[in-house]
């Protein structure tokens, strides 16, 4: 089973940036459509952001467009989250994940088990 293990986050204020990392632990990573997903405070899971094993497409919730960028490192089994002009609705737990690009429910979307995640925290 592979292992995820993010890091990067922290607090930051409003409008300020933040680079998530997350290290799959096998090759596996290389041939996967992968994500990132986040939960805030007393919310349900959701989608982030994903892209294409080769890095040729990404798409992201509406929310973040424009804000974050997603990006991989398949020689490292590297997954990258950029996130930039961030707001205190931003707050949460990110995790990564493995995504099947068929469907839209996360818990059916996500194929590995969770790593631990990372948090952020935004001040306005």
């Amino acid at each position: 089973q592979v292992q995820l293990v993010e890091s990067g986050g922290g607090l930051e204020q409003a409008g300020g940036s933040l680079k998530l990392s997350c290290l799959a632990s096998e090759s596996t990573f290389s041939r996967s459509t992968m994500g990132w997903f986040r939960q805030g405070p007393g919310k349900e899971r959701e989608f982030v952001a994903a892209i294409t094993r080769n890095g040729e497409s990404t798409v992201y919730r509406s929310s973040v467009k424009g804000r974050f960028t997603i990006s991989r490192d398949n020689a490292k089994n590297t997954l990258y989250l950029q996130m930039d002009s961030l707001k205190p609705e931003d707050t949460a737990i990110y995790y990564c994940n493995a995504v099947d690009p068929t469907k839209s429910q996360v818990v059916s979307m996500a194929l590995w088990s969770w790593g631990q995640g990372t948090q952020v925290t935004v001040s306005s």
